[in-house]
């Protein structure tokens, strides 16, 4: 046994060296195709060295004629000297082409330690007896996408079991071959384009091109350093075309991107710093360049929303000659002219046929004229940008995991002291921190985490350590008997993560798991063994710090009951505090959650039918609202029976549903709720049941303690008393605000009363003065016509008597010929106020119209210049504003069935309360605004519309919206009642189905719009 011991380690470390051995080959190799052009070569130093470093029989390189059938022969071999060479050899069986084809066309390699096994066909093992074969090794080699040929390993003398480790070498080899003949493939490409342009005018112009691109090419290859590619690439495309800015620009994998490396010339900014001093460069390139952000490489959320834009799709590249002229948004154009550009070409770099990123060259001075042989050389050089990221990022793979393999030595040296960092606590989750930690760093993976099974082996993580990037797991997370499986059968997680064991005695307590997040994860066994032993080590530190911790509850459930009855007095005394109902349940359903540490708690209210709703809930974080559910207690059972046997004071604890002797409907109810276990408590409002008081534990089953159910029991028994209480309050108050309403609804019709009867008044006056005035006003008009006929004919007799000598002198003496002028203008100025008189009066009686108490067709233009008429004194200048300038724009309307009467009141309101904002707005004013009222009229869809606007002081915003209340006015005490507003509301809403409507900006004026219909 103790050689065994010993024997393993030496074996490992034999395992190793012949690995680096193979990784150092494949270094070799890789720098080999990058150095060398030729494929040939390139083929031929390949398989010699492949078939010394896996001492097999022979290697040798097939190449397939797809167009004939998949007939192929071998172009390249190695072979040792005791078996025979194949090389012209053809295959052209049948069988080959039926089994094996399509699977070497997506990549498959096969591996057969005996070609005699069951499962190799009577066809193949003809022919592979034919190239004396007993055991292989076959793996394609892709041209892009096509299957070229085959990397055959032959073991021809007897049977040979191939190590995962040697497979793997021979995928990477024929992986890289694939790469060197698509390089060969991109050369002759290169060289018969060359020739082709050669055959142009400007042959000698093509010819420098292609040779300065093959320069640049063989300079990008000479490196696998990404910084060193980039630097050459950039470098060397910005002196082969005389551009002032060479950039690379690559994407994220959420598609954000950044620019990661250019060459730009003298005189210019760069790029690489702007981005990091202006964050705007990155962030805030606007909506308005979406289209165009297809185009160019800018840091931009399009190319993150749109995934790379139009590249993705296959769109090699773009050119803009100049910006100016090529359409481009204003807003666009200062995004380009931030990168001093002037002209551009972008193109498009693919890496494993994904796109990468960007190759950007800009013109700067001014616009540019790109040539179709420029645009070609830089796609050119950027799909060996893309080759050369390929290449360097297979060699970095192979760097790790040769730093791997020194890195496990570390990793024992290391668990040592992780195990001694455990054994030194007792607290768990001190325990559980150390573990993940020292796990992270050891296995140097990006989370590792602690999986707690519960009884039922449903469980959740309990402890997790990650790396910078990665979001904490912070919900449960089932794991089930195939996930198990999974762990030692290297299913569907084999790649990404591993699980290990932790056992608490003879019990299975949880799982020790390591995460690969970012990239798939070959799982070593000395790491398999590594997390094993910390799985051991938690366990027996689990077992220690469980009896401590039974003595800590134990102490800490004394402390518990103590302090829950400290709270419940607190409670009690809270809910006795509040007369407000919402306030005593809020109270209750907080301090009970609080108190019981549960997941709801909730107050049901029955109504007097026995149905029921909930009104109060405390909930939570994560789970649903009760209203959203379908709840338990409203089902039939509680209104059949009357409230069941809670309303003999009987309450109802629950351990667990499913341990209960439930039906299957029952269970199902409360599973809607999402309640595993609760508590019911009745609430009794003197002797009557008024609801029920419940805490629920959604998660897991519980134990209820017997104080947990008294504290309940309690809290319901008080809520009773508050209830009441609140109860009586809100009564109280509800008959004192029905009062209240009632005196408010009494003064307001009281006041509306008063107003009709000062109307109805004002009318009747108004009336009766028209009337009375109207006699002794028409007797003076029509007899002024008279008066004025006889006095024309008095002074005409007085003309025929001036002859006498008498007469002359008295017509000196008095002035005739002052009289005879004077008299006429005298008659005329009667004659003009007695007219004006009649209009006043006219215009009484027509705003009255105590005749028309009912709806009548009546023309609105008249009550509105009647109304006018009479509140004409008000529009005069005088002390407080200057003249009011009255515009009028009437439309044509017909007659409108309405109350004419009330009509006239609400113009009469409005047209005042339009002249009280004016004097308002001239006094703060002082009078350097010319005061206005526009009146217009219009007629729409059988509806009349009134605007009446003023430009006085306005109506503040917070009181527009209650200028229609009765009583509410903005004037001093004993200026106004504030029903004008009010009463014009009822008018032109009730009584004529109308809308009247208030447009008011304080300090501009007042609009008010009346819209009534022609038929009301």
């Amino acid at each position: 046994m103790e050689n065994l011991y010993q024997t393993q380690p030496l074996q490992k470390a034999t395992e190793r060296e012949h690995q680096l051995d193979m990784k150092t080959a494949l270094s070799m190799i890789i720098a080999r195709i990058r150095q060398s052009l030729d494929i040939e070569a390139i083929l031929q130093i390949t398989v010699t060295e492949v078939r010394q470093l896996l001492q097999t029989d022979r290697v040798g390189v097939l190449r397939f004629y797809p167009e004939l059938g998949w007939e192929g022969e071998f172009i390249y071999e190695d072979v040792g000297s005791e078996w025979s060479s194949v090389l012209t050899a053809k295959l052209g069986d049948r069988c080959f082409g039926e089994e094996f084809a399509q699977p070497y066309q997506y990549g498959q390699i096969t591996a057969t330690a005996d070609i005699y096994e069951p499962r190799i066909s009577d066809c193949q093992i003809q022919t592979l007896e034919k190239f004396q074969v007993r055991a292989n090794i076959t793996a394609p080699l892709m041209k892009g996408k096509d299957l070229w040929g085959l990397l055959c390993i032959h073991q021809c003398g007897k049977p040979r079991q191939w190590d995962a480790s040697e497979i793997e070498f021979v995928q990477l080899i024929a992986e890289h071959l694939g790469v060197a003949l698509q390089q060969a493939e991109y050369l002759e490409q290169v060289k018969a384009q060359s020739a082709q342009l050669a055959q142009a005018k400007a042959r000698e112009k093509a010819a420098q091109w292609q040779r300065s691109m093959a320069i640049a090419i063989e300079k990008i290859r000479q490196s696998l350093d990404l910084e060193s590619i980039f630097l050459t690439s950039t470098t060397e495309i910005r002196n082969l075309v005389n551009a002032d800015r060479v950039a690379i620009y690559r994407f994220n994998p959420d598609w954000s991107g950044e620019f990661v490396f250019e060459s730009v010339a003298d005189g210019w900014v760069s790029l690489i710093d702007e981005q990091v001093k202006n964050a705007e460069i990155r962030k805030n390139v606007s909506e308005c360049s979406a289209k165009d952000l297809a185009t160019i490489p800018v840091v931009d959320t399009y190319l993150q929303q749109t995934e790379g834009g139009l590249f993705t799709k296959c769109e090699i590249y773009r050119v803009c000659n100049d910006i100016y002229d090529a359409g481009f948004s204003d807003c666009y154009i200062k995004v380009l002219e931030s990168y001093q550009a002037r002209a551009y070409v972008i193109i498009a770099i693919y890496h494993a046929q994904k796109l990468w990123g960007l190759l950007a060259i800009y013109q700067n001075t001014s616009k540019r004229e790109w040539q179709e042989d420029e645009v070609y050389l830089l796609t050119q050089i950027s799909t060996q940008l893309g080759v050369a990221l390929q290449q360097a990022e297979y060699l970095q793979q192979l760097q790790t995991q040769a730093a791997e393999l020194t890195k496990a030595a570390e990793r024992q040296r290391a668990l040592a002291n992780t195990v001694e960092k455990i054994r030194h606590s007792l607290d768990i989750d001190t325990i559980f921190k150390t573990a993940t930690q020292e796990v992270l760093g050891l296995l140097e993976v990006e989370r590792v985490a602690i999986y707690r099974f519960y009884p039922d082996w449903s469980g959740e993580f309990v402890a997790d350590s990650i790396i910078d990037g990665w979001t904490p797991i912070v919900k449960p997370q089932p794991v089930t008997e195939r996930l198990l499986l999974q762990r030692t059968q290297a299913g569907k997680y084999a790649r990404n993560e591993v699980f290990v064991p932790i056992s608490q005695g003879d019990k299975l307590w949880g799982l020790l798991v390591a995460y690969q997040n970012s990239q798939p994860r070959y799982w070593q066994d000395e790491e398999i063994n590594l997390l094993a032993q910390v799985g051991v080590q938690l366990g027996v530190a689990l077992q220690q710090a469980e009896t401590v911790k039974q003595m800590q509850v134990q102490a800490a459930q004394l402390a518990k009951a103590a302090q829950r009855e400290k709270a419940l007095a607190s409670t009690v005394e809270k809910i006795r505090h509040s007369l407000d109902l919402n306030t005593i349940f809020a109270t209750s359903t907080q301090e009970v959650r609080r108190l019981l540490e549960v997941d709801r708690v909730i107050i049901y209210r029955f109504q007097p039918d026995w149905s029921g709703e909930f009104v109060a809930e405390s909930l939570a974080e994560g789970w649903t609202p009760v209203k959203q559910l379908q709840p338990v207690v409203t089902n039939d059972y509680l209104q059949r029976t009357q409230g069941g046997y809670f309303v003999n004071g009987k309450i109802l604890v629950i351990k667990d549903i499913y341990g209960s002797d439930y039906s299957q409907y029952h269970i199902a109810l409360i599973e809607a709720m999402e309640a595993r276990a609760y508590i019911i408590v009745p609430i009794f409002q003197g002797d009557k049941l008024w609801g029920l008081l419940g805490a629920y534990q959604n998660i897991n089953p519980r134990d209820w303690q017997e104080d947990e159910v008294d504290l309940l029991v309690q809290i319901g028994t008080q809520l009773g008393v508050g209830i009441q209480q609140a109860e009586l309050l809100e009564k109280t108050q509800r008959q004192k605000e029905e009062i209240i309403y009632t005196l408010k609804e009494l003064q307001v019709t009281q006041s509306q009363l008063i107003q009709s009867e000062k109307m109805a008044g004002l009318g009747q006056l108004v009336a009766g003065f028209a009337h009375e005035i109207n006699n002794p006003i028409s007797f003076i008009y029509g007899n002024i016509t008279y008066v004025h006929e006889h006095i024309d004919n008095l002074f005409k007799l007085l003309n025929i008597y001036q002859q006498k000598i008498e007469l002359k002198e008295e017509v000196t003496a008095i002035d005739l010929d002052y009289i005879a002028e004077d008299v006429p203008k005298i008659l005329n100025s009667m004659r003009l106020g007695a007219e004006r008189i009649s209009q006043l009066v006219l215009s009484l009686r027509t705003f009255a119209r105590l005749d028309e108490a009912e709806m009548k067709p009546v023309n609105l233009h008249e009550g509105i210049d009647s109304t006018l008429l009479i509140v004409q004194h008000r529009l005069q200048e005088n002390t407080s504003h200057s003249l009011i300038e009255v515009v009028k724009e009437y439309g044509s309307l017909p007659e409108v069935m309405c109350y004419a009467a009330q009509m006239n009141q609400v113009f009469m309101n409005i047209i005042n309360n339009a002249i009280d904002a004016i004097e308002h707005s001239q006094n703060a004013r002082k009078k350097n605004k010319k005061p206005q009222i526009k009146i217009s009229t219009k007629l729409e869809k059988q509806t009349i519309i009134i605007c009446i606007a003023d430009n006085g002081c306005g109506i503040p915003e917070k009181m527009r919206s209650r200028i229609f209340e009765p009583f509410f006015t903005t004037k001093q005490p004993g200026q106004g009642t504030g029903l004008g507003l009010s009463i014009s509301y009822q008018i032109v809403v009730e009584k004529h189905g109308g809308q009247i409507k208030c447009i008011s900006e304080a300090g501009k004026g007042t609009e008010f719009w009346i819209e009534i219909p022609v038929n009301s």
